[in-house]
């Protein structure tokens, strides 16, 4: 898998933005994604060592929209804790 299709987009929430003071952050990856392709993704993109990750797959809620039913789509989520010292500036501008 191409390392630029690997991370799609940064978490951000009330908890991740907790996660990020002790060097944890949440990024949505790609569905075939695995743990060495989110890796050198993160220390290529972002210039930082990683020293772990952690991968969860959330599976989509089923919604109701009048009689019919629908699901939303499956997501899949990286946690990566850096190398002490290290930081990604993911909100630069607020």
């Amino acid at each position: 898998m191409d390392i630029h299709k690997v991370l799609l987009r940064p978490t951000i929430t009330e908890k991740s933005t907790i996660l990020q003071e002790s060097g944890k952050y949440t990024f949505q990856v790609a569905p075939r994604a695995n743990k060495v392709e989110v890796k050198q993704a993160v220390e290529t993109n972002f210039n930082v060592t990683v020293v772990d990750v952690n991968i969860t797959k959330l599976r989509g809620k089923r919604k109701r929209y009048g009689a019919r039913f629908t699901k939303q789509p499956d997501v899949k989520k990286a946690v990566v804790t850096l190398k002490t010292g290290d930081r990604i500036n993911l909100i630069e501008g607020l």
